[in-house]
């Protein structure tokens, strides 16, 4: 997906931008990402919906309940269910730098349950995988999410899983090729 191939729409540049483009992207790029790619450059061609998705990843990804270790997990298991390669490839370097082993985020890669050392993880990815593959989460799995992080959180991680699937549609709809470096693409399901 890198290398010649072209976003199947077109990713706008910063110097053809209307105004109202141009506001959007100058706060997602002074923001905490620091950069405007992917579905933020994407959602660019509605700058309304730009703007307000942008807020909502911004909250999604840096200030939920959850560390990044686990905020990342949850980004994780979800770009691997809907083979999202750019969100995969974005997300999985961040993952194993914030502490996610190698060993987890290799499994969850090939599509397998991993391992985990920490049963914090275990909850999220269980609440995560069960919502993404069955559409609803199991009492005992909510339960058990609920006892480690509260209700509050339960609500944001929900959130978090909706927000990356709604990133995932949008690059499936572009598919924008992938930024040089990092991991390679997912394996097929």
């Amino acid at each position: 997906m890198s290398g010649e191939r072209t976003s199947r729409l077109p990713i706008p540049l910063r110097e053809d931008l209307s105004p109202a483009q141009a506001e959007v992207y100058d706060r997602i790029a002074s923001g905490p990402r620091g950069k405007v790619e992917g579905p933020l450059a994407i959602w660019l061609h509605s700058p309304e919906l730009a703007n307000r998705a942008q807020a909502l990843g911004e909250f999604a990804r840096y200030r939920t309940s959850f560390e990044p270790r686990l905020s990342e997990l949850a980004i994780l298991v979800t770009a691997r269910h809907w083979t999202s390669h750019f969100e995969w490839h974005v997300h999985a370097p961040i993952a194993a730098k914030n502490g996610l082993t190698a060993a987890v985020i290799e499994a969850i890669r090939g599509d397998r349950r991993p391992r985990f050392a920490a049963a914090d993880e275990e909850a999220v990815y269980a609440y995560v995988h069960e919502v993404l593959t069955t559409g609803k989460t199991s009492d005992g799995t909510l339960k058990r999410l609920v006892s480690f992080f509260g209700t509050t959180a339960a609500v944001e991680l929900s959130a978090l899983v909706g927000y990356y699937s709604m990133c995932a549609f949008t690059l499936a709809l572009a598919e924008p090729p992938l930024p040089e470096g990092g991991p390679g693409p997912l394996p097929p399901r």
